[in-house]
């Protein structure tokens, strides 16, 4: 099995693929690199496609996996990071994960809690380091969970609606997901691009 390929959980461990990629990516610091908006994306997909078909998966039981992996992962990140979640990203040498953590950093600051939380999101690796980030900087538990609970059934249920109206529109989609994967990534790193964007701008100053 690909670890980076969404298809290749999806057709190896079914609805139970999309919860541990999803506890993963928002709980552990490990998972920072599994393929979160593409695996939501195409298991919405799989949910159109013929039940003879080679993958082929349950709506409501994808909906229920990506939120139950979305919300316990992103509160077991947050009760990691309060435990000691500043360890262990000192001790990590990974630059993705130094590069998600400054971004997240930069998300709170500009944002405040709230919004942060929810933004995080949507943007890949910061999604990861965030949970544990709140933990460490001693967000409120409740500031924390009603908001992460928010963002959570958000980016979880949007994400595999769309990919399922997609699928339901247009019959034989699931042929081309490949290329729909890769379009469904660009469009995931545009946060991530207008972000860093954003922190350049600052950092030149208004007359530069």
């Amino acid at each position: 099995m690909n670890p980076l390929s969404a298809a290749s959980w999806l057709s190896s461990l079914g609805v139970a693929g999309v919860f541990l990629v999803l506890f993963a990516e928002t709980g552990l610091l490990v998972g920072f690199f599994l393929p979160g908006d593409s695996l939501l994306f195409s298991a919405g997909l799989f949910c159109t496609t013929s039940a003879t078909a080679t993958v082929h998966l349950s709506l409501p039981l994808v909906l229920v996996a990506a939120v139950a992996g979305a919300l316990l992962g992103a509160q077991t990140g947050f009760v990691l990071g309060r435990r000691g979640g500043r360890a262990l990203l000192a001790r990590t040498s990974n630059a993705h994960l130094h590069r998600g953590m400054s971004r997240a950093e930069v998300l709170f600051t500009r944002y405040g809690h709230a919004k942060a939380i929810v933004l995080a999101r949507f943007i890949p690796v910061v999604r990861t380091v965030l949970n544990p980030l709140a933990g460490i900087l001693d967000v409120p538990v409740r500031t924390f969970t009603v908001w992460q609970v928010l963002g959570g059934l958000l980016w979880s249920i949007g994400v595999t609606v769309a990919g399922y109206l997609l699928g339901a529109t247009i019959p034989g989609i699931d042929q081309y997901l490949l290329p729909i994967i890769a379009l469904v990534v660009i469009v995931s790193l545009i946060p991530l691009a207008l972000e860093i964007l954003g922190s350049r701008k600052q950092r030149r100053g208004p007359g530069s």
